[in-house]
């Protein structure tokens, strides 16, 4: 991503029946329990830099058509088709010269996951869309992208293996009471896009950047369902689109950037507070561990990462000055939550776009933290209060990587850091 000057768009939910509004919070879902949020797994192990099963395979360089790119591609895909198998699993490719490369055509693949009702089809289900891109910098030589993005893939991956048996269990219990032929919210599903190409090659411009997602936008918006479908194109059924980038280091600042979002923003915002009231924040001052450690035993002033929650919408307004993966969405009227880190002061972190923008430099508190946060948010907005249970949330169906296999490899080996397309 990069600073440029935006603008909003207003989001248009087309159906057969006419226009959905989505500023509506209490008809999107209902809150969650402080039960259900103590309930809720962390990724613990899935997360070791070096070892973990769910991030340390997305530690290495990834840069468009290189080895490294297939290999995080494949760790998606294996991923989903062992630990997700009732997830639908697509692949959208694209080819594109770049400034680099001249001639040749670069290829671009955008992974895309996607768990609906099963009794309802595609063309009718509305969806809440968590996207982040998962290809890395060109140049510096040797660039891994920690916090831009593989963080954010990987806490989306644990989001959706946390709540995938409560899924099935809402889908279960609402076919068993013949519950399946009523309102959009019965016919909610949820999709995740790792996007490739968001990086620049050389300089970013409205060409070089944004190759991924410019594709998917573009053939999403043209491809039609069915006749008599709810929603007209893939597109269109896109509810909200979440967008994660440059997360994992310390004490984020995220912004709310459109008034049309600004609710869905405030309701992650609640759950922020609600998860550092019961002391489930690590990153906390006053998560417990954290807590015996000081010497006063006065509770600390928490920070907060959202930090527009208390903005009002008539007063809020920001034009969205970051160039990311949702601008291909928001122009053709998808609605966008942009949750990146990005102070209003100093900017982005100040590993952004460096070589310490690695697994050494992370936060792992508050990466763990937005793993549950992120969990969550998907589980109040598919509405899965009573369906989760920590007796069967799968809470390491991922491998371990041994220290020796190829991720370690190539962080001791300076000879395979070489990129080439």
């Amino acid at each position: 991503m990069t600073v440029i000057s935006g603008r909003l768009v207003r989001f248009l939910l087309s159906t057969c029946l006419g226009l959905i509004s989505l500023s509506r919070p209490n008809e999107a879902y209902s809150v969650v329990s402080d039960g259900t949020l103590k309930s809720l797994p962390r990724p613990d192990q899935d997360f070791d830099i070096h070892t973990g099963g769910i991030l340390a395979p997305i530690l290495q360089p990834r840069v468009p058509g290189t080895p490294g790119s297939t290999a995080v591609l494949n760790h998606f895909a294996d991923f989903f088709r062992h630990s997700l198998p009732d997830w639908q699993i697509e692949f959208q490719n694209s080819t594109s010269k770049t400034p680099v490369t001249g001639d040749r055509e670069v290829p671009f693949v955008n992974f895309i996951a996607t768990r609906d009702p099963p009794w309802v089809a595609s063309g009718n289900v509305g969806r809440l869309t968590l996207a982040a891109h998962y290809d890395s910098k060109y140049k510096p030589e040797g660039f891994i992208g920690a916090i831009d993005s593989a963080v954010p893939c990987a806490v989306i991956m644990h989001a959706m293996r946390s709540i995938d048996d409560a899924l099935t269990k809402k889908w279960a219990a609402m076919d068993k009471a013949g519950h399946t032929q009523g309102s959009l919210d019965e016919h909610t599903g949820i999709q995740v896009m790792f996007l490739d190409g968001e990086e620049a090659f050389n300089e970013w411009t409205a060409t070089d950047s944004l190759y991924g997602s410019r594709s998917l936008a573009q053939e999403w918006g043209a491809r039609v369902n069915p006749s008599m479908s709810t929603f007209k194109t893939p597109l269109s059924s896109i509810m909200l689109f979440m967008l994660l980038d440059l997360l994992g280091s310390k004490d984020p600042k995220i912004q709310s950037y459109f008034k049309t979002t600004h609710w869905a923003y405030q309701s992650m915002a609640t759950i922020e507070k609600r998860l550092r009231e019961l002391k489930l924040f690590k990153s906390s001052p006053n998560y417990p561990v954290t807590e015996n450690r000081r010497s006063d035993s006065k509770a600390a002033e928490e920070p907060r990462w959202l930090i527009d929650a208390t903005r009002e919408i008539k007063s809020h307004y920001r034009h969205s000055g970051i160039a990311d993966d949702h601008l291909p969405f928001l122009e053709r009227g998808v609605e966008v939550l942009h949750i990146i880190d990005s102070s209003p002061i100093t900017g982005f972190p100040t590993v952004w776009h460096t070589l310490h923008d690695d697994g050494d430099h992370l936060d792992m508190n508050t990466v763990e933290d937005w793993g549950v946060l992120i969990t969550a948010f998907a589980a109040e907005w598919m509405e899965l209060e009573n369906f989760i249970d920590t007796a069967d949330v799968k809470r390491t169906p991922s491998v371990p990587l041994p220290r020796s296999e190829k991720v370690a490899e190539w962080k001791n080996n300076p000879d395979t850091r070489k990129t080439e397309l």
